[in-house]
């Protein structure tokens, strides 16, 4: 508590009308807005690699972030760190009434059912102040990865019955969508009509990553992670041979691929 009240003062600092950072007193919201979004996706590059130590200085970069938002918060008389803190506490007492409360609740399975149920009852309350009617829809953020939001849509409708028991249709979707795809590209390929095929593949691929009980997040930063190794591997085999990639035909490059490939394999 000590550390969190001199973050707090750092921040007020730092935003000090007359002796604070010119920089950080320009920031809103939105325009610190892409630095958090950063910050997050360098939390989980450190967790990926394994790095605790880069892992607990980007989790104090993430910190900082919210404190911020606290701190614009509390100078337009909204909110403040306090309040942030007291809603996620009663938040998270609510939803783990086998903790705080008297529910006896055995297995973790049992405990993401109750925590989906009360989510469900929070959606209708929020919908009911509203005055609308609830889906099972709401809530998904429109801000999140396309890949991630994608298999949260997927997931809320699962639940109401609205998906697939095993994964063979699955597998048999994604060949209809990609059928159509080459059906676009042999008709010219329409722009707009192969965006709207494609994404309807990817869709239907995330749905794959979904029944396979894979992320896809996470199955997409491990290839583009072995994609770069690899790639990079790619150079440096043309540097040792005197070569440029750019002056090789595709077939030298993939062998050079195929020899960084069984490098990687062979580790």
């Amino acid at each position: 508590m000590e550390q969190m009240q001199r973050l707090l003062k750092v921040m007020a600092a730092l935003r000090d009308p007359e002796r604070g950072c010119p920089w950080d007193k320009q920031q809103t919201f939105a325009t610190i807005l892409p630095y958090t979004i950063e910050e997050v996706y360098e939390v989980a590059e450190a967790i990926d690699h394994k790095d605790m130590s880069a892992l607990r200085e980007e989790l104090g970069d993430l910190l900082f972030q919210i404190v911020f938002y606290a701190q614009l918060a509390k100078e337009a008389g909204e909110f403040e760190f306090s309040d942030i803190t007291a809603g996620i506490s009663e938040k998270l007492e609510q939803r783990h009434p086998h903790v705080f409360g008297e529910a006896d609740i055995a297995t973790a399975e049992a405990q993401t059912q109750a925590w989906e149920q009360h989510k469900e009852r929070e959606r209708h309350a929020k919908a009911a102040e509203q005055q609308r009617s609830a889906s099972v829809l709401d809530n998904v953020p429109v801000a999140l990865p396309g890949l991630m939001r994608a298999m949260k849509l997927q997931r809320r409708a699962a639940r109401l019955g609205f998906d697939w028991h095993d994964i063979e249709p699955v597998l048999e979707k994604i060949e209809e969508e990609l059928a159509e795809v080459r059906e676009v590209l042999a008709e010219g390929g329409d722009k707009g009509r192969l965006m709207h095929e494609v994404g309807d593949l990817i869709f239907a691929c995330v749905n794959l990553a979904r029944h396979a009980e894979v992320e896809p997040e996470v199955a997409m930063r491990g290839v583009n992670a072995r994609f770069e190794s690899r790639f990079r591997r790619v150079e440096e085999l043309a540097r040792q041979q005197n070569q440029r990639l750019d002056q090789m035909s595709l077939e030298e490059m993939d062998k050079l691929w195929d020899q960084a490939k069984a490098e990687e394999t062979a580790k």
